[in-house]
């Protein structure tokens, strides 16, 4: 394990750290504060700074992932793991701390542990680029085991070497693959330079600055607007129609309307990780109606008609319980009979 390609097992990059918005300029600058001792190597004083904000703050999800970081990096791997395990049992919702938790179960040769963490990870995010390739590195480590202990058992299966040589060269440290993909925790810029609230992403590879997200085109009474090329379909009455039912959907989750909000996709809706209808229907239930409050706001939509489908882009900000989560989402409807009606969703 210490020399295999897991070694390099991608973390999320503080620049993204759970994709929660910087509510107040007193916030980030406290945040900042912590990720600058964090690039200075100064992981006791980070620590306790982290501690102190969490003394008046304990819910924080945003700080309790940076101390998780800081354990981690400070060689405190028990205690980054008890951490972002709380993180995933109070913030069932969030993907990355179930990833961060693989990377740790990983490099200590869990993999089983850290495979039924990313399952979870990919469970709450079917979209979730990064635990989807880590988890292909558990099964491979995984079948290396398994090739290992067939070998023991049964030298003269000349069927296994093969098998089992083409992992070690996938695992080969001196391959063009060993390097991690993303950036590491120090190496992130602070979380005060960061303006607009961004979705979760490689440091290496930042997201498109919300200014330069194409406006959606909006009507105004007895005149119609002249729509740029590129979004064009956006001055049609099926566009707009489909604007409302965007729009409508994420009122209905706002308000904790289960009958308007499960009634927004339609019977083609395919749920996630393979959950019957009734299955994902019962969990939605339960994370929206045991929340006190729901916002969620939609910036920079889009919707693009073709026919009786229509694809709608745009930023997600979601704050409930404390938690403020920004993403970027992309919905396919269906129109049937004049409703437009969801059925499939992906978040990035």
């Amino acid at each position: 394990m210490k020399h295999s390609r897991l070694s390099a097992f991608k973390r999320i990059g503080l620049v993204s750290v759970l994709a929660v918005c910087f509510a107040t300029t007193a916030f980030a600058d406290d945040y900042a504060d912590v990720m600058q001792l964090m690039r200075q190597g100064k992981h006791a004083e980070a620590l306790s700074k982290a501690d102190q904000y969490l003394s008046g703050k304990p819910k924080d999800a945003q700080m309790r992932f940076l101390k998780g970081v800081i354990q981690r990096d400070a060689g405190k791997s028990a205690d980054a793991i008890a951490t972002f395990t709380k993180l995933t049992e109070d913030y069932p919702e969030l993907p990355e701390p179930y990833n961060n938790l693989a990377v740790l179960y990983a490099s200590q040769s869990q993999f089983d542990k850290a495979r039924a963490a990313l399952e979870m990870a990919i469970r709450t995010n079917p979209s979730y680029a990064t635990a989807h390739e880590n988890l292909g590195d558990v099964y491979a480590k995984l079948a290396s085991q398994a090739y290992n202990k067939a070998l023991q058992l049964d030298s003269a299966n000349t069927a296994v070497a093969p098998k089992l040589a083409l992992i070690r060269e996938l695992f080969n440290p001196a391959g063009p693959r060993t390097a991690p993909a993303a950036a590491t925790a120090t190496k992130a810029p602070p979380p005060a330079a960061v303006k607009e609230p961004q979705p979760a992403a490689p440091v290496a590879t930042p997201a498109t600055p919300a200014s330069k997200e194409p406006a959606p085109a909006v009507a105004t009474a007895g005149k119609e607007p002249t729509p740029a090329p590129a979004l064009a379909t956006n001055a049609t009455s099926g566009s707009k129609d489909a604007q409302a039912a965007v729009q409508a959907w994420a009122a209905a989750w706002a308000a904790k309307d289960m009958k308007a909000y499960l009634g927004a996709y339609g019977k083609d809706f395919t749920p996630p990780n393979k959950l019957s209808r009734a299955a994902w229907e019962e969990e939605r239930r339960n994370r929206i109606t045991t929340k006190n409050n729901i916002s969620v706001k939609l910036e920079h939509l889009t919707v693009t008609v073709n026919g009786n489908t229509a694809i709608a882009k745009f930023k997600q900000d979601y704050r409930a319980s404390g938690l403020s989560v920004s993403s970027r989402k992309t919905l396919e409807l269906n129109k049937v009979g004049e409703r437009w009606l969801i059925v499939k969703e992906s978040t990035s």
